[in-house]
């Protein structure tokens, strides 16, 4: 069987190279045009951006290419779930990783209560109109200094449950077996059955 061709309808580079790794054999994956524009996120959850994001970009490419997209980010339970969907302009629309960051931490500065889960949820559209959605969790706690110089967002924060080091401080290999993109891309697999599974 051929490789899917998938276009990833995200800007994020650091989202690129991960899914890039994480789809592996059995996908051509490719960059989004310069000449498509993503949509405001406008959704109430990950997986309504997902799908706004994936619609957008099928039909900004004719429908003809298989269109991956993702929204993800960071949800705090003693902050009632944020930054949730607004991760990525936690601290403001021009934000970048830093800043979020750094709002993160002053919004628990002296709160007890860390735990937090990464959420990824992904929306493929493939050519026809066929639509498949997936989500992964990855529960954790955020600590209290940044640490590691890997990954991107807010992963020098993100301290998995059952691990004594940041996603941050993680080699790839380490973030792909436990991330919760690895974890959404396994699911989405699944569904794909044997599309997903290469030649």
């Amino acid at each position: 069987m051929a490789p899917l061709r998938l276009v990833l309808a995200t800007g994020n580079s650091g989202k690129a190279r991960e899914f890039a790794r994480l789809l592996g054999d059995g996908f051509v994956v490719e960059p989004l045009p310069a000449t498509v524009s993503l949509p405001e996120e406008t959704g109430r959850t990950f997986a309504e951006n997902a799908l706004l994001k994936a619609a957008a970009t099928a039909a900004a490419l004719g429908g003809g290419a298989a269109v991956l997209a993702d929204d993800s980010g960071v949800t705090v339970d003693a902050l009632g779930g944020r930054p949730g969907v607004q991760s990525a302009r936690y601290a403001g629309e021009a934000a970048d990783d830093d800043a979020n960051n750094q709002r993160l931490l002053a919004d628990l500065a002296g709160c007890s209560d860390r735990r937090a889960s990464f959420v990824c949820a992904l929306a493929l559209v493939l050519p026809g109109g066929v639509l498949m959605t997936a989500e992964g969790r990855l529960p954790g706690s955020i600590v209290t200094t940044p640490r590691g110089a890997g990954g991107f967002g807010y992963d020098p924060l993100f301290q998995p449950d059952g691990c004594d080091i940041t996603v941050a401080e993680m080699q790839d290999g380490q973030k792909d077996a436990v991330s919760h993109r690895a974890r959404a891309v396994a699911a989405l697999r699944e569904r794909l059955g044997d599309r997903g599974r290469g030649a």
